[in-house]
């Protein structure tokens, strides 16, 4: 980290508030950054080496993006919860196996993005953030998604390629849920898929790759007005 073309990077975070080190091979936390002012909004350690992120990430606390991806990362530090300005979390392509509690704190959260890692269990603590629009778990191993998912703000859900043979019912309560892509899952063609399509606002409903045909899906109750919603949602975008 002691070479000119790092030093520069980081001189020039302090008038920007943007520090982007990736690529770098780095394995732990600079110590440059341990001493590093709080002005950072943008902070991009992608592409790294990181097993783990140090509780020093939590002084950055005018942090909007956090971007993690493609490091050796299995959690996420729970001084996660006090980058309340938070806005962007990205940590694709690691090794997570769990998210803390505090990440709910996190309230101005717009987009978290955590796709291709090890998470087997729904992140309910993110259900009741107003402010989050995409949660991206694809590429991990959940195998439900539980009744908690009634509060959950987002208007993209994508649970694409994990091990989801349940869904509950509530994910129909969702009050701004328009796309979810649940492709390549273990799901059988059941009352809540009938449940989503007849009484949810869901009209982007991804589900290729499960355990029924389209012929079975097109046969559920609730099936037209599932289409009415997409035909309409369709003709918006054209």
């Amino acid at each position: 980290m002691g070479n000119k073309q790092v030093k520069q990077h980081f001189e020039t975070a302090q008038k920007t508030g943007v520090l982007k080190i990736s690529q770098m091979r780095l394995n732990e936390f600079p110590s440059a950054l341990k001493a590093f002012p709080n002005v950072l909004k943008t902070l991009d350690l992608s592409e790294n080496r990181f097993a783990e992120l140090p509780d020093d990430i939590g002084k950055f606390t005018l942090l909007k993006h956090l971007n993690v991806v493609g490091n050796r990362l299995i959690s996420i530090p729970e001084i996660i919860g006090v980058l309340v300005k938070l806005e962007t979390l990205n940590a694709m392509n690691n090794l997570i196996v769990r998210l803390p509690p505090e990440l709910g704190q996190c309230k101005n959260l717009k987009q978290i993005h955590l796709s291709n890692n090890q998470i087997n269990e729904f992140p309910t603590m993110v259900c009741g953030l107003r402010q989050l629009d995409v949660l991206d778990l694809s590429r991990n191993k959940i195998t439900l998604i539980p009744p908690e998912v009634s509060t959950l703000q987002v208007t993209e859900l994508n649970v694409n390629q994990n091990q989801i043979s349940e869904v509950s019912e509530n994910i129909a309560l969702c009050p701004k849920l328009k796309t979810f892509r649940i492709e390549e899952n273990c799901l059988q063609a059941t009352a809540a898929l009938s449940k989503i399509m007849k009484d949810s606002q869901i009209c982007n409903l991804s589900v290729d790759g499960n355990l029924f045909s389209s012929k079975a899906f097109a046969e559920l109750d609730g099936y037209e007005a599932y289409m009415e919603r997409y035909t309409a949602a369709r003709k918006k975008i054209f």
